[in-house]
């Protein structure tokens, strides 16, 4: 086996976190236009970029299919890795959000595209979850929302593109399934052995769906901000205060891909945050906006730095 050979063999179906963090931080820039004045070139910018990572990734994990299908096929029946092919449709959803402001007719392709494989996934994975033979508690991580997660973010294109009813049934799954899934993996995080340190970044994902049900919720209602957005909102808000209060326990961890767990659940918080302060204004939620969009960026940066490093010196293909 050549050593290109080896490292396609080992390229991780986690990579398509990548695509989610790039393009999620590509809509809080396009956000950032509309709500903060920030120029609109440097979001749609970073929708090229996350166009481009994901046409890289796809390719790639393609090529794997093709070469290494046992290698997939491992992966496909992995308890964690698992949870990790929706962030593939979930990829199509964000850049169908993207494409919104450029063009509508891409925007549905994608959108159609990308909200039907994910209900597909979502599915198969609910079906390895409840049938399975060899699960156990242990396995479950906040991964395990990744699925879930990509529900809720579905309704945020739908409405504007016209499939509101679609977006009403693929939010109503992943809201009864988040809270679940949340009590689970609490479960797991009180009574049993604490996260290892490659899955610690994980954690950052309990942030998205209170992050992107908040968003999603007020394009299904109309945009009024009720009694419920506010919950949503401030769930996600508390969420990143707890994370960010752990600093020192997630700081001294070695690079792995699931650091990317920080990037999508970070730039979903810059959006609510944005789209708060653009409902009821003031300075502290300004600041509030101002500071999740540049935290974000700044941890989207750095992620992007690292793994363009651990890329070219190949030790990010490495088994687990």
């Amino acid at each position: 086996m050549t050593d290109a050979d080896g490292k396609l063999r080992h390229f991780h179906v986690s990579f398509f976190a990548t695509v989610m963090g790039t393009a999620g931080l590509a809509l809080a820039w396009l956000r950032a236009h509309e709500v903060l004045a920030m120029p609109r070139a440097a979001g749609l910018a970073l929708a090229g970029v996350s166009a481009l990572v994901f046409v890289a990734v796809a390719l790639a994990y393609g090529l794997k299919l093709l070469r290494h299908r046992e290698a997939v096929l491992a992966e496909l029946h992995h308890p964690i890795k698992l949870s990790f092919f929706p962030a593939f449709s979930i990829s199509l959803v964000l850049l169908a959000m993207t494409a919104l402001s450029v063009s509508m007719p891409l925007a549905r392709v994608l959108w159609l595209a990308g909200a039907s494989l994910h209900l597909v996934l979502t599915l198969y994975v609910l079906t390895q979850w409840i049938f399975q033979p060899h699960f156990n508690v242990h396995h479950s991580t906040p991964a395990w929302f990744i699925p879930v997660v990509g529900n809720i973010l579905v309704p945020i294109a739908a409405v504007p593109l016209g499939y509101v009813e679609a977006g009403w049934f693929f939010f109503s799954i992943g809201l009864v399934f988040w809270l679940v899934l949340k009590v689970l993996v609490f479960n797991r995080f009180i009574f049993h052995d604490p996260l290892p340190a490659r899955l610690l970044p994980t954690m950052f994902i309990l942030v998205a769906p209170p992050a992107v049900g908040f968003i999603a919720y007020l394009q299904l209602n109309g945009g009024e901000l009720n009694d419920f957005a506010r919950v949503l909102f401030f769930i996600a808000a508390f969420l990143v205060l707890l994370l960010l209060a752990q600093f020192r326990r997630f700081a001294g961890s070695a690079f792995f891909l699931s650091w990317w767990a920080y990037s999508f659940p970070l730039a979903a918080f810059a959006i609510a945050a944005q789209v708060y302060y653009a409902h009821t204004g003031g300075g502290f939620f300004l600041a509030v906006a101002w500071a999740a969009l540049l935290l974000a960026t700044g941890v989207i940066a750095g992620l992007a730095l690292k793994t363009l490093q651990v890329v070219l010196d190949g030790s990010v293909f490495q088994p687990d």
